[in-house]
């Protein structure tokens, strides 16, 4: 069996944050979905859970951060092709987001850019063809 990862994110609006998500094609699961929390699932194995502060705070004793000042984490999500990479991130520009807060990375054999969430958490969308990464990282470890 696959392992799942469940993401969990402090928002402070989850209507609007339950919103962004489906624009970004994230189907809310009703299952686990109240008035203090929501199960965004993304695929088989990868779910979102954007919880109300009030929530969060009942997993965890530390202060939540503020994502529009602080990062602690950078979540990356792969994307099919470089055109879905540009897709998922004009998705997010349509829905409230803010588009990418790093720079664009373009290696040829990768590209990736990134999104704020309404919240300020930074999302990395990457595209990589598997076979030009393996050539172009023979080729470095032969040099």
């Amino acid at each position: 069996m696959s392992k799942l990862i469940f993401i969990n994110l402090p928002v402070s609006d989850l209507p609007k944050s339950i919103a962004f998500y489906e624009a970004l094609g994230a189907v809310k699961n009703e299952q686990f979905t109240d008035h203090t929390a929501a199960c965004m699932v993304f695929s088989e194995t990868i779910h979102v859970m954007l919880l109300t502060h009030d929530k969060f705070r009942q997993f965890t004793p530390k202060k939540i951060a503020n994502a529009r000042e602080t990062t602690e984490v950078l979540i990356c999500m792969s994307a099919e092709s470089r055109s879905d990479v540009d897709g998922t991130l004009a998705n997010a520009e349509a829905a409230g987001g803010i588009i990418d807060p790093g720079p664009k990375q373009d290696y040829g054999f990768m590209y990736g850019r990134s999104f704020e969430d309404p919240d300020g958490h930074i999302w990395e969308v990457m595209w990589m063809d598997m076979e030009a990464a393996k050539e172009t990282m023979g080729e470095m470890a032969s040099a």
